[in-house]
């Protein structure tokens, strides 16, 4: 089917060199003929459309024959790498252009489904359990890896090896950027694997909260982009971001309770369609009203979706409920697939990267080591107060996070495209040298850890097939909305 694609596609493009239509090589400048424009783009778009199709059978083909060696988000990024190889070795630039990465795309239209999901799918019970371990690890543990990748990228900076000037806020900001972990691939094997809900949870809630913290922490030192940095830019920094992720949880969380009394003080229950609608604008008002604020909308969306389930949920008709569970589900299915094909993109498309292969080696073994710094010895310290509790309360004190719950947590942490969207933001002038970098490090983590993760667990021996609860909330609904509809037959007879 590629194959197909690319032969029209190069077939088309050596039609358009030659059409007179045209003022000057499509190389030049602008297409000047709209009909043209509108051609090129939707090749565009069929090309995304048909790499999409072709990841969710792929996903399906996989679960079916239960192949748990290959992962979908690998050959997502392999099939965007091919089709971005063809696009760049065709004649003319439109449809290159039209499909690399854009950092606006990525924060308006991709990433806000996935957080809304996110925070829509939380389960409170669990999170509330290991509330203490997610908030070490994704308050103090994003720091302590951003801090310790950013050091590593200054020093190797100031040696000199490979002529780079990259300034120690500039350093903090690419490890700022590569703090964000992206565990769709991880989760997706322990969906697969029916994994201890206990780690589940853990890895689930320090990656959401990660995203935010990481995004607010690049913001921040943005701040600083240019200025003299002193002892107490440390406090003005920490200063800026507290600000900045409690306004940003308020405002999320305020237009989730507003959305909830709204549904509880009004009839439009009777209204599925405009409830399910008013629902997800509302959602994504907070988003939008955050980032225009200056503030973080990634952490609105999330405590949005977060109040919305746990306080508008109960308010919603049967239908609505069904509705709204399901659309942000398909929503986030579609914008996962969609990231691992712009990445694979990406790496051919983007004609202005600079790769420099040693400081990818460098950044590769600096999140090793920041990943490291960030699970093992905060581990300690958990344990440590889990066993003095448990001592102080005469309970048995086993350790809250057991060898193997480290190893994993350690291998959990792959970069996501989270990081590339903030690395557009980089400044200075070896600005494109570090996006590539950051690029490539992120396809190699998602490809190398993430494909991994079913053998890790193995050899591990970590618990799987445990059954949750979590799945019997979808035959509730359905029965409920049976008997709802069943009711409302009877009363038409």
């Amino acid at each position: 089917m590629l194959s197909a694609i690319a032969t029209s596609l190069l077939r088309s493009l050596s039609k358009r060199d030659n059409d007179a239509d045209f003022s000057g090589s499509p190389d030049d400048g602008e297409l000047n003929d709209p009909s043209q424009e509108e051609q090129y783009s939707s090749w565009a778009l069929f090309i995304l459309i048909a790499l999409l199709v072709g990841s969710l059978w792929t996903s399906y083909y996989l679960q079916v024959r239960k192949i748990r060696a290959v992962h979908e988000t690998v050959v997502s990024i392999f099939a965007g790498m091919i089709v971005g190889l063809i696009i760049r070795v065709s004649p003319g630039h439109y449809i290159q252009d039209a499909v690399s990465f854009k950092s606006s795309y990525f924060f308006n239209m991709l990433l806000p489904p996935i957080i809304l999901n996110c925070g829509y799918e939380l389960h409170l019970a669990n999170f509330s359990r290991n509330i203490g371990t997610i908030l070490a690890f994704a308050f103090g543990g994003t720091f302590v890896s951003a801090v310790v990748l950013g050091c590593i990228l200054y020093v190797w900076a100031f040696l000199g090896l490979e002529g780079l000037k990259v300034p120690f806020v500039i350093a903090l900001s690419v490890g700022a950027t590569l703090s964000a972990t992206d565990p769709v691939t991880i989760l997706s094997i322990f969906n697969t694997y029916k994994v201890d809900p206990k780690l589940y949870t853990i890895i689930f809630g320090e990656s959401i909260l990660n995203d935010a913290v990481s995004i607010v922490m690049f913001e921040t030192t943005q701040k600083f982009h240019g200025e003299s940095v002193g002892f107490s830019s440390l406090f003005q920094g920490v200063g800026l971001f507290l600000m900045t992720f409690t306004i940003s949880l308020l405002i999320g969380a305020i237009v989730g309770v507003t959305t909830a009394v709204i549904l509880r003080h009004s009839q439009i229950k009777n209204f599925p369609s405009i409830e399910t609608c008013l629902i997800m604008l509302f959602a994504y008002a907070s988003y939008f009203f955050s980032n225009g604020c200056h503030m973080s909308g990634i952490v609105s969306l999330l405590f949005c979706g977060v109040t919305l389930k746990h306080y508008a949920f109960f308010s919603m008709s049967k239908r609505t409920q069904i509705s709204v569970k399901y659309i942000f589900q398909t929503l986030s299915q579609l914008s996962e697939n969609f990231i691992f094909i712009y990445l694979g993109l990406s790496l051919f498309t983007e004609v202005e990267l600079v790769y420099k292969p040693v400081l990818i080696v460098v950044t590769m073994f600096g999140i090793c080591v920041s990943r490291w710094a960030a699970v093992f010895p905060l581990s300690r310290i958990i344990n440590f107060f889990h066993r003095a509790r448990a001592r102080a309360l005469g309970n048995p004190y086993p350790d809250e996070l057991p060898q193997q719950y480290q190893v994993m947590l350690f291998w959990a942490g792959l970069r996501g495209a989270v990081g590339v969207a903030l690395a557009a933001g980089l400044e200075g002038e070896d600005a494109n040298a570090l996006r590539a970098t950051v690029l490539v490090v992120v396809v190699l983590t998602v490809i190398v850890f993430g494909g991994t993760t079913a053998r890790m667990l193995e050899i591990l021996g970590i618990a799987t097939g445990v059954a949750t609860d979590e799945d019997d909330d979808d035959v509730e609904l359905w029965g409920a909305m049976v008997e709802q509809r069943q009711g409302q037959d009877g009363q038409v007879a």
